[in-house]
């Protein structure tokens, strides 16, 4: 048991009323329970709270303080309480586009990212997929983004959702100047390749192009984490503090529109700048050259390709809103009651539309493994009709190639029918067991064969009678039996390939 109660710090008033009571929508409250724990009643809300819990104390919330600070039959702060209003109705729509928008990406990813040719070192595959594998990123935080846009509008009390929302709307920028940068360098990267797969000398590694590429991609990132680290590393808690006109104006604008935000604008209008001379720098070196400003300008437009036409127009579109935003506080999208179409039409639309672009585009170019194949091919056939060579087409046949072959063709298709290579004995061998060579009855490559004595010629004759004899069964003289004897007791020849068959 305790020493006192604390109900004994009250003290009772002589009508039997206590004076320290206090009425907060039609409950009463110790005045001192409620100092002792740090509860204010705010009117401008209408809650009360001490900074760790906060509790609804109108209409029909009506919660119930214990004397050891406990409440029961009430209300969290920040609990859902509004309906769903423009913020949150419009990044459903949003968040549902970004998500659609996964799935093409996937497939092109697939599409783009697979190898029919061998890996070159140069022309690394890794690097045409970066642009999809950053498309995936923006899209996760456009989802994000918009669909933490339904708990701003219906949480009573701004907290957690409106740091997540203005969190991840300012992450996508950098992430969305990665694709375009991307796009713009693997562009670059395939005109390269086609022109070093026709002439691989056309193109040194170590002139004043090779140099400019090589760091083109370090300024440009660069610029892009320095607008990250100035931007998403610190602390959002004050952005939630728009809980009044005062506390908005006192906490929440200050932050939105610091120096950091400032900043980090210009060096995303760089990381910008560099995408388009990159673009630039590759037109320069890829595509035919003109002279002049105006037939510079017009080669431009002419080859630069439709996509970054309007992909890039896009980019700078969300820049420009980006920076606006960090001096103007009406048109932040950190201000919860800001206007939306400026958050929307120009924050995320710009985004999804460059995702969009980049998804038809994906779908209509084909692989560049098999548009260098084809483009092989199409120099292979260029060459064979300027040497005069006519290539027969894969149904023809080969008894009807060999009335238009030579001798040597022909001799050369003989010993790959025999399979190849020179005459061995296992060969041999096999070609007997299968009946292609028939059996001889002398061995053929027996080294001495002794001569027959007079009085065995007759038996010799007999012995070797079935394929020397005449036709019509009588046997053959002397002189034509030692003929064919001496022609078999010979050396024989050295077999060294079919040809000598």
């Amino acid at each position: 048991m305790p020493l006192f109660n604390i109900r004994e710090l009250v003290a009772a008033s002589p009508d039997g009323g206590n004076t320290s009571e206090v009425i907060i929508n039609g409950i009463h409250f110790n005045s001192t329970i409620l100092q002792l724990f740090n509860y204010t009643y705010y009117e401008s809300n209408r809650t009360l709270s001490n900074g760790s819990n906060c509790w609804l104390a109108f209409d029909a919330y009506k919660p119930t303080l214990f004397t050891n600070g406990t409440f029961i039959n009430g209300t969290s702060c920040y609990e859902p309480y509004y309906g769903i209003s423009h913020r949150g109705g419009i990044g459903i729509i949003f968040a549902c586009l970004f998500g659609l928008t996964i799935v093409p990406t996937l497939v092109n990813l697939t599409k783009h990212g697979r190898l029919f040719l061998p890996n070159e070192k140069r022309f690394r595959a890794i690097g045409r997929r970066w642009q999809w594998y950053w498309m995936l990123f923006v899209a996760a935080c456009g989802m994000i983004s918009g669909l933490t846009g339904i708990d701003v509008d219906r949480d009573y009390v701004l907290s957690l959702p409106i740091i997540l929302q203005s969190f991840f709307n300012f992450l996508l920028i950098p992430a969305i100047l990665a694709v375009v940068w991307e796009a713009v360098r693997h562009w670059g990267s395939w005109q390269e390749r086609q022109i070093y797969d026709h002439d691989p000398f056309s193109l040194p590694q170590d002139d004043r192009r090779a140099n400019t590429e090589f760091y083109l991609p370090l300024v440009f990132y660069l610029f892009d984490w320095l607008y990250f680290f100035m931007t998403i590393p610190r602390s959002w808690t004050k952005i939630q503090f728009q809980r009044s006109p005062e506390q908005q104006n006192a906490l929440a604008k200050p932050t939105a529109t610091d120096s950091r935000f400032k900043i980090a604008g210009f060096l995303a209008f760089f990381a910008w700048c560099t995408i388009c001379y990159s673009l630039r720098h590759s037109i320069h070196h890829y595509k035919p050259r003109n002279r002049g400003l105006f037939n510079r300008l017009f080669g431009f437009l002419r080859y630069c390709p439709t996509k970054f036409l309007l992909t890039i127009p896009l980019l700078l579109i969300k820049i420009v809103y980006a920076t606006a935003s960090a001096f103007v506080w009406d048109v932040s999208p950190l201000k919860v009651n800001g206007n939306f179409g400026w958050m929307y039409g120009l924050g995320h639309a710009p985004a999804l539309l460059i995702l969009i672009i980049f998804e038809i585009w994906g779908y209509l170019e084909p692989n560049e493994d098999r548009a260098l194949m084809t483009q092989r091919a199409q120099r292979g056939r260029t060459l064979d009709e300027e040497l005069g060579i006519v290539k027969k087409p894969s149904w023809w046949s080969k008894l009807a190639g060999d009335r238009y072959s030579s001798n040597d063709a022909r001799l050369k298709a003989l010993t790959t029918e025999v399979g190849g290579g020179r005459a061995t004995g296992r060969n041999i061998e096999e070609a007997i067991e299968l009946g292609v060579l028939p059996l001889p009855s002398v061995d053929p490559f027996r080294d001495e064969v002794d001569e027959p004595r007079d009085n065995d010629d007759v038996d010799y004759r007999s012995r070797n009678r079935g394929p020397y004899a005449d036709s019509d069964g009588t046997s053959t003289t002397r002189a034509e039996s030692v003929r064919t004897v001496s022609t078999y007791s010979a050396r024989p020849q050295q077999v060294r390939s079919m040809l000598d068959i």
